[in-house]
């Protein structure tokens, strides 16, 4: 019956990307949707963003090692950056009325930092994308005990005829539906667990200890170490094509700004339920012991859960994941279309010519993203990896370019080149003081700044 339940919501969900298909028309309804979108639908796709494997699984399993401190990156990260991006960064990049992040980049400092940002940006989606995959083959084979790789493949064929037919559209759509769906499920199971665990008070009471310790000790390294886990997400997916894409889509920057500050709210407090149904689920069936912390939450749902709780719970958990996989999907795809082959063609490329390369990248992406899945499973890694990548390279020039007049291309290009040369020099060193990610986030900063003054001509010099 379960099993049942679970084709008929992937058929579903697949069935809603190819009614979508008729409102794409050309590259900015499938990217954007149109700019069309209102409160509702704009502010659960922002909602949606993260809100999958990670918080899901891998937040729950991170929370259970190492408690709150574990998790400052996700969801604490990612309610920061939706709220930052709505303060900062929404009402200049609005206005550019742009495609993608690759042309902001284009506008504020040229052609080749378009180009160079652009094939800095792509990569950082393969990592995120194979998390995704790997928390739908591992709902898969908890329902139907199919092995980890073939569960791979088939959610990539699923997540692709989906993403190609309906775009930003199909997205919006299932995060509305989705957002009710696993709030309700998250409620429900909170409840459950609260109630058969003898109330709040005594889980909190039973909690390991640090649980719930929010700050670190009073060490540089500690605080360096809990600045960065706030960076990874918090800054580090601001210049991201995928969080642009969903607030680009809203249909007036008013919608955007509000649909930011909601989602961020929303998504900081429903990313806690998590790690209280976990801490519970601990406590309560302490007998459930699971090579896989990750797969905590669904196990206790298949083995002390109802069918209808079931049902519910892994039905939202495969729309959540969908949505976020197909968002990961189009965001690469519209960069490498539209900054990196599009002007390979001079712009000779039609409108309806570049939707199918926009389509045809999206088959190329899920097959590196399913190649990626099958060699590294560990899903918060896989997240935190892509995140890292955009941080050092291409969060200081996007916030110079925006708010320092001075800012020019050659400092971006250092910035950009720096800060990852750095990171790469760095993140396979053990025992860092500062981590890696920070220090090339501060060698890029130093790039931009240089770069910059050095070359004080103009803007777009190079």
């Amino acid at each position: 019956m379960l099993a049942g339940a679970i084709i008929c919501y992937l058929l579903a969900t697949m069935a809603i990307g190819a009614f979508a298909s008729k409102w794409v028309k050309n590259a900015q309804d499938f990217v954007l949707a149109g700019r069309q979108l209102p409160l509702f639908l704009s502010a659960s796709a922002l909602f949606a963003t993260w809100f999958g494997s990670e918080t899901i699984f891998g937040a729950s399993s991170e929370y259970l090692e190492h408690g709150l401190l574990g998790v400052i990156e996700d969801p604490f990260g990612g309610a920061l950056c939706l709220l930052l991006f709505g303060l900062f960064y929404l009402k200049p990049m609005y206005k550019m009325n742009l495609l993608t992040l690759g042309d902001v980049f284009k506008k504020l400092f040229g052609k080749k930092v378009e180009l160079i940002a652009s094939l800095f940006m792509v990569p950082a989606f393969f990592g995120y994308v194979a998390a995704q995959l790997v928390a739908l083959s591992l709902i898969l084979g908890a329902v139907t005990g199919i092995d980890l790789s073939v569960g791979i493949l088939v959610s990539a064929f699923i997540v692709v005829f989906y993403t190609f037919m309906g775009g930003m559209w199909a997205i919006s759509i299932t995060d509305f539906i989705q957002t009710i769906i696993i709030v309700v499920g998250l409620i429900w199971i909170a409840v459950m667990v609260t109630s058969e665990a003898g109330g709040i008070g005594n889980i909190l009471a039973e909690a390991p200890e640090g649980s719930f310790t929010f700050f670190p000790q009073a060490a540089p390294k500690a605080w360096f170490h809990y600045l960065g886990a706030w960076a990874i997400i918090g800054l580090g997916s601001i210049p991201s094509q995928d969080i642009y894409q969903r607030v680009m889509a809203a249909k007036s920057e008013k919608v955007a700004q509000y649909s930011l500050y909601l989602a961020s709210f929303f998504y900081l407090s429903f990313g806690l339920f998590p790690l209280f149904v976990a801490l519970g689920a601990k406590i309560l069936y302490p007998d459930l012991y699971l090579e896989n912390q990750q797969m905590l939450l669904p196990e206790m749902v298949l083995q002390h859960g109802g069918l209808a709780l079931q049902i519910l719970f892994f039905g939202a958990l495969l729309s959540a994941i969908m949505s976020t996989t197909s968002s990961g999907l189009l965001a690469p795809s519209a960069i490498l279309s539209e900054n990196i082959i599009k002007p390979l063609f001079k712009s000779k490329l039609s409108s309806a010519q570049l939707l199918w390369v926009l389509r045809t990248n999206v088959i190329i992406v899920a097959i590196i993203a399913t190649l990626l899945a099958n060699w590294k499973a560990n899903i918060y890694e896989l997240v935190a990896e892509s995140s890292m990548l955009l941080l050092v390279s291409l969060f200081v020039p996007l916030t110079a370019g925006l708010y320092w007049k001075k800012a020019n291309a050659t400092g971006a290009l250092c910035a950009i080149v720096f800060g990852m040369f750095t990171y790469l020099l760095l993140h396979s060193l053990e025992d860092l003081t500062v981590p890696a990610h920070l220090s090339a986030t501060f060698v890029s900063a130093l790039g931009q700044l240089i770069g910059s003054l050095l070359t004080q001509k103009n803007r777009l010099e190079i």
